[in-house]
C-alpha cells in the first residue's frame, strides 16, 4: 500500500493501481482516518403494537391447554374467535411459536415402526415359498394383466402361478388355498414370505393362513433384498428375448406363461441350484442326476486326465440350506466363545 501511496503521488492514484494491480478502494481504505463515534448507539424499542411479554406468555397458555396442544393454530385461532376471545392475529400465533420452539414440520414428527428384518432358512422343499405378483402390459396404454407367482426358495420350482384382470385380495385368497392343497402342505409345515402389497398383507390371505397353519412374513418396506428370489424369478421372466412388450388379450398372457413356466421347472438349470432344473431338485431326482453327471466326468477324464486340472473332476454342487437374508458370519473367535 505505501508503494502504491507513493507511486500515487507522481501519477496518480487511478493510474498507481493499475500499475500495481492494487484495488482503488483498498488503498483509499487503508489511509482513511478512523472516524470517531460522537453518538451513542440507538437503542431499539419494541414497536408499539407489539405484545407484551405477559401477553405473549398469555397465548402460548392458551395453545398449550389441554385441549388445543394437539390442534394447528389455525383452530386455536377460529375456537377462540367463536368464544368471544381475540389474543392476536393468526400471523403473530405463528410468530410467537416460532420464537418459543414450537413450531415444527409434522412428517418430521412421525415415529415409523421398526421392522425387523426376515431371516428364513430352507433346508428342503415345500418349507418357505416366496410370492408376489407383477405387472403384465395390455393391449393399450395404462391397461395390465397381473402374473400371481409363488416360488419354492430352496428348489426355485414355481409351485403355482395365476394370471387374472386385477389385483384382489379374494383371488390371492384362492389362488394359495389351491397351491397349497396341490403341494399337500400340512399344519406348521410351511412359512409364506412376501412383500407389503395389499393383497399380501389383507384380511382374507391372513384368515386363510391361520386356517392352513402357514406361518406368513413380509418385507421391510422398500426393501427388494427382502424378496430376492421372487425379484429374480421375474427377472428371467421378463428379459428373453420372445417376452412380448404388450400381450393383445388376458388369453394371450395366459398361453406365454403356459409355455414359460413348463419350461422354467422342468428345462431351465438354474445356476443358484448347481445346474440342476427346479423340478429335479423339488421332487427329489437331485442326487440321481449328480450321480449320472459324476459318471460323465468321471468317464471324461480317465480318456483325457490331462485336460483337468483337478484330479477328480465333480458336478456343481446342489445347495444344503438357502436363507433370505442370513446371519452374519461369527468370527473365529465368536465360534470358540459358543
Amino acid at each position: 500500500m505505501n508503494a502504491a501511496h507513493q507511486l500515487g503521488q507522481k501519477v496518480g492514484r487511478a493510474a498507481a493501481c493499475r500499475a500495481l494491480h492494487v484495488p482503488r478502494a483498498s488503498l483509499y481504505r487503508h489511509f482513511r482516518p478512523p472516524r470517531e463515534q460522537t453518538d451513542p448507539p440507538v437503542s431499539r424499542t419494541s414497536p408499539p403494537r407489539a405484545l407484551a411479554p405477559a401477553e405473549r406468555q398469555l397465548v402460548l397458555n392458551h395453545l398449550n391447554a389441554e385441549r388445543f396442544q394437539d390442534k394447528a393454530p389455525a383452530e386455536v385461532y377460529a375456537t377462540l374467535l367463536d368464544e368471544g376471545t381475540y389474543l392476536c392475529s393468526l400471523r403473530t400465533i405463528y410468530r410467537i411459536l416460532q420464537q418459543a420452539g414450537e413450531v415444527r414440520e409434522r412428517r418430521d414428527q412421525l415415529q415409523h415402526p421398526h421392522y425387523q428384518k426376515p431371516q428364513l432358512l430352507a433346508t428342503a422343499p415345500n418349507q418357505v415359498w416366496s410370492w408376489d405378483i407383477t405387472k403384465l402390459l395390455g393391449p393399450v396404454k395404462w391397461t395390465y394383466f397381473y402374473l400371481y407367482v409363488i416360488l419354492d426358495i430352496f428348489s426355485r420350482y414355481v409351485v403355482g402361478w395365476m394370471v387374472a384382470d386385477r389385483e384382489s385380495a379374494e383371488l390371492a385368497r384362492r389362488f394359495i388355498a389351491e397351491t397349497c392343497h396341490k403341494q399337500q402342505i400340512g399344519p406348521d409345515q410351511l412359512t409364506l414370505h412376501a412383500d407389503r402389497g395389499t393383497s399380501m398383507r389383507s384380511k382374507p390371505v391372513a384368515l386363510l393362513l391361520a386356517d392352513l397353519g402357514v406361518t406368513k412374513t413380509h418385507s421391510r418396506p422398500h426393501v427388494s433384498d427382502d424378496n430376492p428370489f421372487s425379484e429374480s424369478q421375474f427377472k428371467t421372466l421378463k428379459y428373453p428375448p420372445e417376452f412380448p412388450e404388450r400381450f393383445g388379450s388376458i388369453q394371450d398372457a395366459r398361453g406365454f406363461c403356459q409355455v414359460f413356466f413348463p419350461w422354467y421347472n422342468a428345462e431351465h438349470h438354474h445356476s443358484g441350484i448347481g445346474l440342476l432344473t427346479p423340478e429335479v431338485l423339488h421332487y427329489g431326482r437331485a442326487d440321481a442326476v449328480i450321480a449320472q453327471r459324476q459318471a460323465v466326468l468321471s468317464e471324461a477324464y480317465q480318456r483325457n486326465p490331462e485336460r483337468f486340472v483337478r484330479t477328480h473332476p465333480k458336478p456343481p454342487e446342489r445347495p444344503t440350506a438357502v436363507w433370505i437374508n442370513p446371519p452374519p458370519a461369527r468370527t473365529a473367535s465368536e465360534q470358540e466363545q459358543h
